[in-house]
């Protein structure tokens, strides 16, 4: 809809700019982000995921109506989150508020933040921000009440997943979003995150330069490619599917009507022919429950269509390392050429040193002295340099390859347990059908 990109839009405002649901009215102070140290050292103490210290819920949604940044009326959607402490003993965690209100923005910077403090790890994806693949009766405004409540169940199992995560849930930056109305994002924008991704997107060509890759890395991001379309086809096939079973069920309303009809000009068949009509109308009327219920099982074969991103993110990340490592081992050797070259007097390739020295004559030896010692010190870096990167690269690839093992034991147990259920709501739609023409049956024996 036209309107949805004029005002109904919840966040086409910059994050960064864009004013919290509640600080707009400007009734409460911004907190001092140092009282919030002592919170850090707690949760930080203890390794054990949040989840098991803490419930955690988005219980409901709201519509606002307010100023964006640039001073123009809009409509946007917040989110109630609840969290309870289960061990209440804890005086700094028993004072913090019960609940507080976010916007979907808000849970994009986290989700940020959190990808690009944790590179190694397949953050957990946010519900889709505009609806997809939906089937003609389904509204695709994303302020529709349907689509708001689906995302806000979404919105709840993205935060339970980072506080069952055992790094991300001791993330101080995410018990402040739980836990505090204001002063999280200055937390997080001091954490320098925004300045480490705009670097990062500057180095995105080193997926085409990279020269020896890691296969694992490789065959993972193919996966991840292949995950994703193979999951967009089952979407659409699915959506296809709605809209058929859609007009069936609707059709049998037909018959409701004509068996209705029926039963008026007759005597003896009447009633039987009524009572059709009726368990026809039920049935007609039963699809909407049935795809309502269908699209919980969509959405979380859309939270795995995402999955697939960030699983691809994480290779792009350890591309970006090995690109780093690559250029830092061929600027070393290039450091030892020149120094070989130069202890020799002999050029092995066409250089502008070379041509200069036969243009200007040789360097004298004080001169090759001192560029001597200067390469010595530069080689002496380099190797230091390509060690540390050599260092950084196999702590990635160890911790991201335990993470990913979590992640696979994880997809394989969630995506099984929906496709059964799945597959068990459509035995059971059949068996309704089933007993919707058997009741017809016994009312047609009965006349």
């Amino acid at each position: 809809m036209m309107a949805d990109r004029v005002g109904l839009d919840e966040d086409e405002v910059s994050v960064g700019i864009n004013p919290g649901p509640e600080a707009e009215s400007g009734s409460e102070p911004e907190p001092d982000i140092s009282s919030f140290s002592d919170i850090k050292c707690t949760i930080m103490e203890d390794k054990s995921c949040l989840l098991k210290k803490m419930e955690i819920s988005v219980s409901e949604a709201e519509k606002r109506t307010g100023k964006n940044a640039v001073n123009m009326q809009e409509i946007y959607t917040v989110y109630l989150i609840e969290t309870r402490p289960l061990d209440s003993q804890n005086e700094e965690e028993s004072s913090v508020p019960d609940s507080l209100w976010r916007r979907y923005s808000e849970f994009e910077l986290l989700r940020n933040y959190l990808v690009v403090t944790y590179p190694c790890i397949v953050v957990p994806p946010l519900p889709e921000k505009r609806a997809e693949f939906v089937w003609h009766k389904l509204s695709a405004d994303n302020m529709d009440p349907d689509f708001v409540e689906r995302r806000r169940i979404g919105l709840e199992n993205f935060l339970l997943r980072v506080a069952s995560h055992s790094t991300l849930s001791c993330d101080p930056i995410f018990y402040l979003f739980l836990t505090q109305e204001n002063g999280w994002k200055e937390a997080a924008n001091e954490s320098g995150f925004q300045a480490k991704a705009d670097s990062r997107l500057k180095a995105l060509n080193a997926t085409f330069r990279v020269k020896n890759p890691d296969r694992r890395f490789m065959e993972l991001k193919h996966y991840g490619d292949e995950l994703q379309s193979i999951i967009s086809h089952l979407l659409r096939v699915r959506a296809r599917v709605a809209d058929r079973l859609y007009g069936v069920y609707k059709v049998h309303g037909n018959y409701g009507r004509v068996f209705s009809e029926w039963s008026a000009i007759e005597k003896e068949m009447g009633d039987g022919l009524q009572s059709a009509g009726h368990h026809m109308d039920v049935y007609a009327a039963s699809i909407d429950d049935i795809l309502e219920e269908e699209e919980h099982y969509a959405d979380q074969l859309k939270e795995y269509l995402f999955f697939a991103e960030a699983l691809r993110s994480v290779c792009r990340k350890h591309e970006l390392q090995q690109y780093d490592l690559e250029m830092a081992a061929l600027d070393l050797t290039s450091k030892k050429q020149q120094r070989e070259e130069l202890a020799t007097g002999t050029v092995r390739t066409f250089s502008l040193k070379g041509m200069t020295s036969k243009l200007f004559g040789q360097e004298t030896p004080e001169q090759r002295e001192a560029k001597l010692n200067m390469l010595e010190d530069q080689i002496a870096d380099g190797e230091e340099l390509v060690k540390a990167k050599n260092l950084e690269c196999e702590d990635f690839v160890k911790d991201a390859w335990a993470d990913i093992e979590r992640f696979k034991e994880q997809k394989n147990n969630d995506l099984k347990e929906a496709l059964i259920s799945y597959a068990v709501m459509q035995i059971s739609m059949c068996k309704k059908g089933i007993q919707v023409w058997t009741n017809a049956k016994e009312c047609f024996s009965k006349m």
